[in-house]
């Protein structure tokens, strides 16, 4: 059994919970700041049950940072007694060499989510509006209010997909961003090529349009959209990638974004400087080696085969399950979410529930796969 979760691992976030320990703090903070939700990692084991627990409750890749990697984080661990390059420019040039753009046109970060928080504090006045397909990533809507703007949640379609047509009718004078995530986290659906090209070509040249890609090295249907492929001639297209995933880089914190050069220039402006420190500088540009590439590509191609099988399986037990195409699967139980969870956590699982919506289990090890076939057809024969 896994102790008791902690009233943050319970996968809800509480509204105008403050941000602060303190409560009785003299000082005055922001109203929107102090009624933000807190964000929810997923549950982690302590150290004396990790041997024994399943961790699948927060989309890391299930394979250990490969060997050349490593050895860069070692050897630029023996200079962190100086600064690393402000803003990651032997990394930035690296990407954009990969991926055939110029170097003006990346930013790096301390991670998606930073980046992604640098663009909405470059682009966002008090009073603006952000459109976001809902459910997506919790860490949306947070990083909307820090801008001081707000969130506008367009419903997913009852198959969990992005309603491309909604989100554009809900773009208004006010609104400075459109935000996409595909695969959408959690449900794992993607958008089309044809879909990402109507939702790009739809948003006003004044709108930002944001598409998060975070998930897509394991995308395995053709049909799927790829957004960098849009990048030319669309002045407000940001695309945003990351290293915590298929890279295995979690725990080293470093994400990029790709748009055109002025607008790259404005986010590079607000980002912290020094905000990619030196041994994940180190692991990024390793990682983007070409023997490093090949493997982290078998890699995700096994994490995504490795997925169908367990939802055909899941599937073939009764369970409704959205087209997965992330490093994880969506249980949609509603009420039973809850619940759900902690039948998951009583066989020793640790996955990620969104109260009242569902559950997202992580793809693991084949061993953690089997052990969630196991529970989850123990929770149909109960119920």
């Amino acid at each position: 059994m896994i102790p008791k979760p902690t009233p943050t691992e319970s996968g809800t976030t509480t509204p105008g919970a403050p941000v602060t320990a303190e409560s009785s703090t003299t000082v005055r903070i922001r109203p929107d700041v102090a009624a933000l939700p807190a964000y929810v990692p997923g549950a982690r084991p302590d150290a004396a049950t990790a041997a024994q627990i399943a961790k699948l409750s927060s989309n890391e890749l299930p394979y250990p940072p490969q060997d050349a990697v490593v050895e860069a984080i070692t050897r630029a661990a023996t200079g962190v007694n100086r600064y690393p390059e402000m803003t990651g420019e032997s990394l930035t040039q690296t990407l954009a060499r990969r991926w055939g753009v110029e170097a003006e046109q990346v930013v790096v970060g301390n991670g998606s989510v930073a980046l992604i928080q640098h663009l909405l504090d470059a682009v966002c006045e008090p009073g603006d509006e952000v459109v976001i397909p809902w459910r997506s990533f919790e860490a949306y809507p947070i990083c909307v209010a820090v801008a001081g703007a707000r969130a506008v949640r367009v419903p997913l379609t009852p198959d969990a997909r992005h309603d491309v047509p909604a989100m554009l009718a809900a773009i208004t004078p006010r609104t400075r961003v459109v935000m996409a995530c595909t695969p959408n986290n959690p449900t794992g659906t993607i958008l089309t090529a044809e879909e990402l090209a109507e939702l790009v070509a739809g948003v006003p040249r004044d709108v930002v349009v944001l598409i998060d890609e975070a998930y897509l090295d394991f995308v395995t249907d053709p049909r799927a959209g790829d957004a960098l492929t849009l990048l030319a001639g669309v002045p407000n297209l940001v695309v945003s990638r990351t290293f915590s995933k298929a890279h295995a880089l979690a725990g080293m914190r470093v994400g990029y974004l790709v748009c055109e050069p002025s607008l790259a220039a404005a986010i590079r402006s607000v980002t912290t400087p020094f905000g990619v420190n030196l041994p994940a500088q180190a692991a990024a540009t390793a990682a983007l080696g070409e023997g490093e590439l090949a493997r982290t590509a078998e890699r995700s191609a096994a994490v995504a085969a490795e997925r169908d099988r367990v939802v055909e399986a899941l599937r073939t037990q009764g369970w409704q399950i959205p087209e997965a195409q992330g490093n994880f699967f969506w249980l949609g139980v509603g009420e039973q979410t809850t619940a759900l969870a902690e039948h998951f956590r009583g066989a020793g699982i640790l996955v990620r529930p969104f109260a009242g919506e569902g559950v997202r289990v992580s793809v693991g090890t084949t061993s953690d796969n089997e052990r969630v076939l196991a529970a989850a057809a123990a929770w149909c024969g109960a119920h």
